[in-house]
């Protein structure tokens, strides 16, 4: 994956904008931090993601999902772009913009996908 296709999935949710966080690229919801783009590894910060299962993601996939220390005590996880399905990807990013959108917000999106496929 590449920054540019994080960038189209992620604007693709109700209130994503991009920002910067650290100076660096980064997604924002409603204000709120959603993911930054980490160039030094060439990889996306994933956030709400518990520590259990960051152990699970590393382990099943260590060539995708990593850590570095400052991110230890956090719960989230780092994810190489260039090993990075853009599946999963989505469903990290729904994970957290749900959690930061309003519930309101988050309704009207189901419901508009819900028509769609329906």
């Amino acid at each position: 994956m590449t920054w540019e296709e994080v960038l189209a999935i992620a604007l693709a949710y109700p209130g994503v904008e991009e920002g910067t966080s650290y100076g660096t690229p980064a997604l924002k919801a409603n204000g709120k931090f959603l993911t930054r783009f980490r160039a030094e590894d060439e990889s996306v910060v994933l956030v709400d993601v518990s520590f259990d299962e960051r152990e699970m993601l590393m382990e099943a996939e260590p060539q995708t999902f990593h850590l570095t220390p400052h991110y230890r005590n956090y719960p989230s996880v780092l994810a190489r772009l260039k090993t990075l399905d853009a599946a999963t990807l989505r469903n990290f990013l729904e994970r957290r913009w749900r959690n930061v959108s309003a519930k309101k917000v988050v309704r009207a999106w189901e419901e508009a996908h819900k028509a769609e496929a329906g």
